[in-house]
Formats: structure tokens, sequence, C-alpha cells
């Protein structure tokens, strides 16, 4: 996919080169057309791997790896593609390949460990991550570490890491959203709750983050929503979160209330938030706890 702006600028460059060079030879006249289409290669590169469709891309970087097969940024590119594409497997087949390859570097190896995560690979992960020597101190590095450690219920290293973690970006919600999730996953709902609202104070529009931070404050019997910021489809949705928690933990009549909230809420007619309702006034409340 080429961006018909781009590949017009280029053509006028072409033009150009051809006017300026005049009388000069064709080795002269095909060294800069190489170094225009360079460029070319250059930024279509960066749009696969940032806008352009997934599969598309896979299409594009196999082409490029099969036509150049000694080229690093071709194989790199087809597996960070793979991964976009939600082929995790296939995408640690190719980390393979370039981790073996001239030029690999620790970010490479970082990055077949995220591939082998997102296949459910978490030993694997681990091993690559071994290989990746302790002066490499990256975020990516560090995230993929505590979500490891959380694999294995290793709580007090995956604190330290997603505390490391933090340090190194200057985004740091998600990274808070993650350790929240994680406090919450092993029983620590106050914990959990402190990081979710770290979390929102560097990125207030993530709905993620509310979601858990309502989750959180329901495992502790908190059934008001907490004072963030919201829109009133979000609001109803919160609402209906709390009340299904609020079930769950055997406070079904204030789950009821809740439900009926989100519904009022809701400026669109709430499915899920009606069957539910419908469900526990049929008597039903065993069927949403599970």
């Amino acid at each position: 996919m080429r961006h018909p702006i781009f590949l017009a600028a280029l053509a006028g460059c072409a033009m150009t080169l051809s006017g300026c060079m005049g009388n000069n030879s064709d080795a002269e006249v095909a060294r800069a057309m190489k170094s225009v289409n360079a460029v070319d290669e250059t930024n279509l590169t960066d749009i696969m791997l940032t806008v352009a469709d997934p599969n598309e891309a896979v299409t594009y970087f196999t082409r490029l790896s099969n036509d150049h097969p000694d080229r690093i940024d071709a194989k790199r590119g087809l597996a960070k593609s793979l991964v976009r594409a939600q082929k995790p497997v296939q995408a640690v087949k190719v980390w393979q390949e370039v981790i073996a390859m001239p030029g690999a570097t620790n970010d490479d190896r970082v990055s077949m460990a995220e591939a082998q995560i997102r296949s459910n690979d978490w030993s694997g992960a681990k091993a690559t991550l071994d290989t990746v020597p302790p002066t490499h101190e990256t975020y990516d590095r560090y995230r993929l570490e505590a979500m490891v450690a959380d694999s294995e219920k290793k709580w007090k290293k995956a604190d330290s890491f997603y505390e490391t973690a933090a340090g190194l970006t200057t985004k740091p919600a998600g990274i808070y959203n993650n350790w929240g999730f994680s406090k919450l996953s092993r029983g620590d709902a106050a914990g959990a709750e402190r990081l979710f609202k770290e979390a929102l104070t560097y990125d207030p529009t993530r709905f993620t983050t509310k979601n858990n931070l309502v989750l959180a404050r329901a495992s502790q019997g908190k059934y008001d929503l907490p004072v963030i910021d919201m829109t009133q489809t979000e609001r109803a949705q919160l609402l209906y979160t709390a009340g299904l928690a609020a079930v769950k933990r055997g406070d079904v009549n204030i789950g009821k209330t809740l439900l009926q909230d989100a519904i009022d809420t809701n400026p669109q007619y709430f499915a899920e938030a009606d069957r539910a309702l419908k469900a526990l006034d049929q008597g039903s409340s065993s069927a949403l706890k599970g």
C-alpha cells in the first residue's frame, strides 16, 4: 500500500534528477535512482510496520525477505508483522531466524520473547529472556520479565520488574494497569486499586483501567463508582461491572440496583444489563455468579 502523494513526490524527484544529470553517464543516473528507491523502500517499510493492514505487511515482508534472504531488516519486519497479524507462533519461527543472523540484537531477543508469550510459550519466553544480559535495561525487557514472573507466581520479582519498567517509560499507564491486574489476581484488591488509580493519572481515557478499578473496588465491597472522568456510556458499563461483581459477592439486592442504574444511565438500549437483571428477577442469580 503506497500513499499517492508520497509516490508523486518520488516521481518528481526522479524527473528532477534526470533533468539535472543532463549528459552525465548512465551509471551516475542509476546511482541517483538507487538512492531515490532506497528512500521509497524506507518509507514504505515504516508504513507497513505501522498503519498498513497487518496481512498486507506480512505479504510485503515475505516477498522482501524471499528476494533478499540475507537482509535482517526484512526478516525483522516480517516477524513484527506476523505479531501484528496475530500469528505469534509463525512470528517466533521468524524471530529464531533473525537471532541466528549476523547483526541480531538483544532487542530482537526481547521481541522473540514477547512473541513466545503471545503464543503461550512461557517457558520458552523465560529461556529467551535469560539469554539477554542484565545490562540490557529497557522498558520492554522488564515488562516481559514481570509477566513471566507473574506466570510463575513469583510476586516479589514481579513487583520489582513492574516498578523498574514503570521507571523506564514516559507513558507508564499500561504497565501500572498490568501491575494492578497482577495484584488483583493474587487477591490484593487494595493494592490493585492504588495502581489502577495511578495508571489513570497518566491516561485518564483508558477504559480497561477504569473497568479494572471498579472491579478492584467491588472486590472490597465498595460499589460506588470512583471519581474519575467518564462518558455516560462508560458510566453505564461501569455500573454494569459493579452490579455483576456485587452479585458474585452475594450482594444480590445491591447488584440489582446497580444493574437498573446501568440500564437507566445508558443512552441506548443496554441488552446485557437488561438480560442480567431479568435473570436476577427470575431467581437465576447463581448463573451470574459463575
